[in-house]
Formats: structure tokens, C-alpha cells, sequence
């Protein structure tokens, strides 16, 4: 049997079943890594993919080669730009592995074959595969590791599955011939037809968007969406890929727009909804309702309604000119991000059950809670029947199975009675985690669940990355904590200093920081630890757990001059951190894409060095913050700054002047005015909100009733952050923090500079005190 009569095989199986069939050509000839765009004739492997692609009767224009190489005449992606696949289909694609074995692009290229189509994977031999060391290997080689220390074992995983599962075909190629390891025929059983799906009784929305679907569960998903026709309600559409929730919500889309309403549409990145704007078209096209595209995300129909979209930092901004928000690949964002989504009348959330690109289930296990709580009348429905190709697809159940796209932690059940006690902090070994599928799948699905950016790169990170580590609490052997964790720093001189004139060194992103942004020349001398994911379990949060593990990182790796931490910056993730030891180094002065957020550097030192790295760190960071608020950071959330000023373990000092001293004390005691001179009113703001011994900002004594001290302080740091930090007027300061007028504000603000007078202003505050007649 040929390459060609095995992949005609295959292909005339899939067609048959609408099933997808995978054909695997291990290449024997394949020595190593080729330059990109190298050609063709001489490549047995790609060669051999050409025969198996004509005899199935696959046409070049329904095909597309993903790699380094070029040599099939036909659409070429390198594994890096895969994502353009998502959302399209294609008869075949051709994956060739050999120079680079990408995960997402695994993922990516399994999900773009159609029903009835071919993928087909060129590698190296089998068997020597997971020693060979490819691009995305030297990708994981970050310094001081060179590529020799990445290590197989994803390959070694991929290379199993391959084997085991049903649908794959694998061919042996070498320079005399091919040998047919295994045919990869199923030879199924016949399928009963399944029957069209049927318009409902009685719709909101046209006829013609029900008869646009192609499965009863489309057409389900679609009613569900016409609870969007009226205020105070929300839909959540889940589904695994491939089962038209996407296009469901184009066809919502359209209905709604047709009707006149503003629909805003936000999504990871308008690439992924480029089908939700395909069956939207499609369908007013159908209905006869004019519309343009001044934009490419902008539909804008005659009649007053539209379609437009926004990256869903901007989203948030957008909603008060939005009559409906269908929010696209909701798993794939935060749940910080999520909240804000609801401050609308009617909204969408479509979300993947099993995602390829990072889908952590922080929607699933959080989200859902806040949804429910809130005043939105929730519709829920999910997709479980293919669309692109039929239940219980090989190439699906190979893919899951291989990426642990449906990988979970434990279930709720066995870990409920988890508590610090009985618990134990366990190493995680690559080689521990490759032998036990049970204890990986509980260790990969909690980190899953715990961050929206997991995807399948992170699973061979996880096996093979040198500078990664993964610790973990266990109850009764179940995974309760998880943390991965990245060695950083300890680089030579030469690499510091390309680091320092803006080098990117990868692997290092605390010491990158602190070098590239921060001009600390030496920072990535010390060796560190930080922390890149940390999760608890869901069911046993708020019992101590991720402290506990934290605790034990810290023993473990007190060999080592640091521990760090880099996220997007919260109140409550910031207290965790304050809390744990960790102190404020850095706030980011741009947003993240996804999150909206600005991210935190934090650091807890170990050694002698560490104190060296974090004293300084933290000294400047407290004497450069007020200046950086006034600028890149005027729109950070206010509670994030008081928490980030909170968590720097600082000790800025006023250092005003006797004259400064009378001003700030005038305006405190008298009628002195903080415009004169605003610059020592700000520092004497950062003292307040960073050092652990600055007064309370309502004295030991005052007319504040005992029951709402706290409250108070907490309203006048916030005061000081959006007045004396942000630079807002006192109209919005009053309008915003609750005064019920900017005099009120004004005398708050004096009432709080009262305590601070007292505690640091000496002699020429105390003189100003007395002259105006207060003792």
C-alpha cells in the first residue's frame, strides 16, 4: 500500500463518515532544521504529502501547508501564524513538524479541517523525534539554559497518542521507499441521517435566521439569543469548537440589528468573530435590508441599526452607546473583565467549553456565581452537535486527548475537605507528571481554571521548559494548589548588559523589567523564583491554601536570592500578595490587550542580595509613583493605586521644609492654600499610603465616630490618590468619592493633612497649629 492509496483511504472514510482522518509521514530522510522557503523536489517528506494530497483528489486552493518549508504550491503559514485559521476551513492542511512542533498550532490546524477532510502531519522518524531539538525547543532554551537542557517529553506524549488512537494513519517514508506502519482505517459503521433542524413555532426573529441554521441545537441557540430583544436579560451560549455558537450570534446579531439596535460585539481579537460578521451579513443580504461598511468592523445598516466591534478593553467604554453587547470567546478573558460587561441592559456571553488558545474556566466557576447574583434574567444553552463534522470525530477525540484540551481539576467532592493541616507540599516533577495522566490532567486543569491565558504551548512548557518548575498542595493525593514557576535571573555580564540596551532576553521577565524599563544595570544578577501561575481549587478557596503553598516555595527555594510576582493588578490580588510578603516594585504605564488592566512587578527578597535588589526597587518606586500617576497612570483605578502604595514596603520620608511644613499645616489648621505650593501636600501623600507607621488619616482622636473610622480612612486615601496623585479637579473629586459638595471635599482633605502635621510636621507645623488656635 502507497502513501497516495492511504491517504485516498482515509480521505474516501472521512468523506463517507463526515468524519476528518489524520495521515502521519515520518520522514526517515529528515536530518534537521531547514531554512524557510527551502524547496521541494528533494524533500521526501513534502513530497510525499503532494502524492497523498492528489491521490485523495484534494485541490491545492482547498489546502494549506503550515511550516518553514516551502514546496506544495499552495497557501504556506508559518506555526506561529496559525491564528489565521481560526474561524476558516479547510479541506486539508498539511503540517509540517519537522523544523518546529508548535502546540496551538496543533491545535489550531486539527480545528481549521473540515468534515470529510485530510490533515496530515510530516515529522521526523517516530522513534527519534523526542530527541531532536526543533525552533520552538529553542524557544524554551532561555538563559542561562541552552537548548541541550530542553528535554522530549511533549513528543514523546504526541508520539503515544498518535499511536494509540483510532483515524491515523502512519506512513514510515525513507530514501528507498515507504513502509504502512498503520492504515488507520476505521471502517465504520453506516450513520443514520440526521434530520434538518426546523424553524420554531411562533419566532421573535426571522424566518430566514432559523432556516440559516444547520443543526436543532443552532436553531436552539438562536431562540435562546431572542430573550436580547428585551432589556434586563443575559444569554450564556456554551459550546466545544466547531458547533456554530459563533455563527448563532451572527445570526442574533443581524435579527437585532434589522430591528434597529446598536449591537457591539467584543471579542480576544476581531479575527475570531470574523464569522459572526460572515452569517450576520449573509443573512441581511437574505432579509433585503441595506446596510454598508465604512470599517471592516463596522456594519452600519440603512435603517439606524448596527454591528460594530471593540477589543474588550474598549468595550467597557463603549457600552453607554450600545443597545445590545455580545461578548465572543468569553472564557478567554478575565473574570475582573467579565464584570464590567454588566453594566448594560442586554448581554451575550459565547464561550467555548474546550478551547485551543487558552479558555481558562474562571468563566465556568466564577463568573457564572456573579452572573447569577446579578438582576439579569439569565437564558443559558449550549451546543453539543458538530457542525464542521460529525459526534465523535477522530481527529477531535486525538486532539482533546493529546493537548488535554478537557483536562480539569479534581472534582469538588474529593478535595471538599482540604485545610492546610492536611495537606502536603509535593515537586511536581516533568518526569512525575509524563508517568501519571490522572495527576497531570488534575495539575494542568487547575491551572486551566485559574488563568484565561493557558493554552497547549504552556502543556510542553510544563514537560520540557528547563526553567520551570511546578509545586503543588495534595489532599488525599488530589492537587489543591498548583503553582509554575520560572528561574530568573543569575545572568553573566555580557547578556546583563545586552539586556540593558534593550536586548529582549527571554525567559527573564522580572530582571528584564527592572534592567530594560527601570535602568538597574544589575538586577538581573541575583537568581530568582517567580511565580508565573498560582491556583487554588475553586471548592476551597479563602481556607489559607495558596499561602500554605507559597509558604513552602519559600523554604524550598530560600537558596535563591528572590521570589516575584508579575500580574494584572487588582485590589484583592495585591492584598494577597501584601500579604504574603511580596512589596510593590513596579506598576506597568500601559494596558494589557485582554485584560484592560495594568500589570504589578512585586518582590519578597531571600538573601542578602535580594534585600539589595528590593530595597532599591521599592525606595524608587515610592520617590518616581507620584509623578508616574500624574501621567501614564492618570486613569488607573484608584483602589488599585491605594493597594499598590500599600504593598510597597517602603520608607519615603516627607523631607519638606519649615516653609512647606507651614503651608501644608496652614491648609490643614487655617486658611493657607494648597495651590500655592501642591508638590509637598503630594509627597506627604506617598508617606501616608505607603509607610506601615504613617498615622491614620483621622487621627487618634476627632469628631469620626468609631463605627466609621474605617470607612473614612478609606475615603480619604482615596481622596489624596485622585486628588494630590491623579490631578482631578475638586468638582470630581467631590462628585465622585460621595461629598455632597466640593467644600466638603476641601474639608476632608484638611481634616485628613491634621494627623500627618502632627506626626511629622515638628516645630514649624506645630507653630502654625497654635497660631491658628488650635492646641
Amino acid at each position: 500500500m502507497t502513501v497516495g492509496e492511504t491517504a485516498a483511504a482515509l480521505h474516501a472514510e472521512a468523506r463517507e463518515t463526515n468524519e476528518r482522518r489524520l495521515l502521519v509521514l515520518a520522514d526517515e530522510t529528515s536530518t534537521g532544521l531547514a531554512d524557510a522557503d527551502t524547496c521541494g523536489s528533494a524533500d521526501r517528506g513534502l513530497a510525499a504529502a503532494a502524492e497523498a494530497l492528489d491521490t485523495a483528489g484534494i485541490e491545492r486552493t482547498e489546502t494549506t501547508l503550515v511550516g518553514h518549508r516551502d514546496g506544495l504550491d499552495c497557501e504556506r503559514l508559518e506555526p506561529r501564524g496559525t491564528g489565521d485559521l481560526l474561524g476558516t476551513t479547510r479541506e486539508a492542511v498539511v503540517y509540517d513538524a519537522r523544523d518546529e512542533c508548535r502546540p496551538n498550532a496543533i491545535g489550531r490546524v486539527a480545528g481549521a479541517v473540515d468534515g470529510g477532510g485530510l490533515l496530515v502531519f510530516v515529522t521526523p522518524p517516530l522513534d527519534e523525534w523526542p530527541a531532536r531539538r526543533d525552533r520552538f525547543d529553542s524557544g524554551m532554551a532561555v538563559p542561562p539554559f541552552d537548548v541541550a537542557a530542553v528535554s522530549g517529553r511533549f513528543r514523546t506524549r504526541l508520539i503515544d497518542t498518535l499511536r494509540a488512537h483510532r483515524g491515523v494513519g502512519i506512513v514510515a517514508l525513507d530514501a528507498n521507499g515507504e513502509t504502512v506502519v498503520d492504515d488507520g482505517c476505521t471502517n465504520p459503521a453506516p450513520r443514520l441521517p440526521t434530520p434538518d433542524p426546523a424553524v420554531p413555532d411562533d419566532p421573535i426573529f426571522p424566518h430566514e435566521a432559523y432556516e440559516a441554521c444547520l443543526t436543532t441545537d443552532q436553531v436552539a441557540a438562536v431562540r435562546a439569543f431572542e430573550a436580547l430583544c428585551d432589556p434586563g436579560n443575559a444569554v450564556v451560549c456554551e459550546a466545544d469548537r466547531g458547533r456554530g455558537k459563533t455563527s448563532a450570534a451572527g445570526l442574533a446579531a443581524a435579527s437585532l440589528a434589522a430591528e434597529g439596535s446598536d449591537v457591539l460585539v467584543t471579542a480576544p481579537s476581531f479575527r475570531g468573530v470574523e464569522e459572526l460578521y460572515a452569517r450576520a451579513t449573509d443573512l441581511l443580504d437574505t432579509l433585503g435590508v441595506a446596510h454598508e461598511r465604512p470599517e471592516h468592523t463596522h456594519i452600519a445598516l440603512a435603517d439606524g441599526g448596527a454591528i460594530r466591534y471593540a477589543k474588550p478593553p474598549e468595550a467597557v467604554d463603549a457600552l453607554a452607546d450600545a443597545d445590545v453587547l455580545l461578548v465572543d470567546e468569553a472564557a478567554a478573558l478575565p473574570v475582573r473583565l467579565l464584570k464590567r460587561f454588566l453594566d448594560t441592559e442586554r448581554v451575550a456571553f459565547t464561550t467555548t467549553v474546550h478551547g485551543y488558545e487558552g479558555a481558562g474556566r474562571g468563566f465556568d466557576v466564577r463568573f457564572r456565581d456573579i452572573l447569577a447574583a446579578s438582576e439579569f434574567d439569565v437564558t443559558e444553552t449550549r451546543l453539543d452537535e458538530p457542525i464542521r463534522y460529525a459526534a465523535g470525530d477522530p481527529v477531535e477525540v486525538w486532539a482533546f486527548r493529546a493537548l488535554l484540551l478537557d483536562a480539569r481539576p479534581p472534582v469538588d467532592p474529593l478535595v471538599a475537605d482540604a485545610e492546610v493541616a492536611n495537606c502536603t507540599y509535593d515537586a511536581l516533577s516533568s518526569d512525575a507528571l509524563a508517568a501519571d495522566e490522572n495527576l497531570l490532567r488534575e495539575t494542568f486543569g487547575l491551572l486551566v481554571a485559574a488563568h484565561y491565558r493557558t493554552e497547549p504551548d504552556d502543556l510542553a512548557r510544563l514537560f520540557d521548559a528547563p526553567n520551570l518548575d511546578v509545586r503543588a498542595l495534595r489532599h488525599d493525593g488530589h492537587v489543591v494548589a498548583v503553582a509554575l514557576l520560572a528561574r530568573e535571573g543569575g545572568l553573566d555580564a555580557e547578556t546583563r548588559d545586552a539586556m540593558y540596551v534593550g536586548e529582549r532576553v527571554k525567559g527573564n521577565m522580572l530582571p528584564d523589567v527592572l534592567t530594560s524599563q527601570l535602568r538597574d544595570a544589575d538586577a538581573a544578577k541575583p537568581v530568582g523564583t517567580r511565580i508565573v501561575r498560582i491556583a487554588t481549587h475553586h471548592a476551597v478557596r479563602s481556607r489559607g491554601l495558596g499561602s500554605a503553598l507559597l509558604g513552602g516555595i519559600r523554604d524550598e527555594f530560600d537558596h535563591r536570592d528572590w521570589l516575584g510576582v508579575g500580574y494584572g493588578a487588582t485590589p484583592a490580588l495585591l492584598r494577597f500578595w501584601a500579604r504574603n510578603g511580596f512589596s510593590t516594585v513596579h506598576l506597568s504605564t500601559t494596558r494589557n490587550d485582554a485584560s484592560g488592566e495594568y500589570s504589578v512587578l512585586m518582590l519578597d527578597s531571600l538573601s542578602d542580595a535580594g534585600d539589595a535588589l528590593a530595597d532599591y526597587h521599592e525606595s524608587w518606586f515610592a520617590d518616581r509613583i507620584a509623578g508616574v500617576l500624574a501621567d501614564a497612570l492618570t486613569d488607573l483605578d484608584l483602589d488599585v493605586a491605594r493597594a499598590a502604595l500599600a504593598a510597597c514596603d517602603a520608607e519615603p520620608t516627607p523631607a519638606l521644609t519649615d516653609d512647606e511644613w507651614r503651608v501644608v499645616a496652614g491648609s490643614a489648621y487655617g486658611s493657607a492654600m494648597y495651590s500655592v505650593d501642591p508638590e509637598p501636600f503630594r509627597r506627604l501623600a506617598v508617606c501616608a499610603l505607603v509607610r506601615d507607621d504613617a498615622p491614620s488619616l483621622v487621627g487618634a482622636g476627632g469628631d469620626v465616630d468609631i463605627d466609621d473610622r474605617d470607612a473614612t480612612v478609606e475615603r480619604r486615601e482615596r481622596l489624596f490618590v485622585r486628588k494630590l496623585l491623579q490631578y482631578r479637579s475638586w468638582d470630581a473629586v467631590a462628585d465622585e468619592l460621595g461629598y455632597h459638595s466640593t467644600g466638603q471635599a476641601m474639608r476632608a482633605f484638611g481634616d485628613a493633612l491634621k494627623p500627618l502635621c502632627d506626626a511629622w510636621g515638628g516645630e514649624a507645623a506645630a507653630a502654625e497649629r497654635a497660631r491658628h488656635g488650635d492646641e
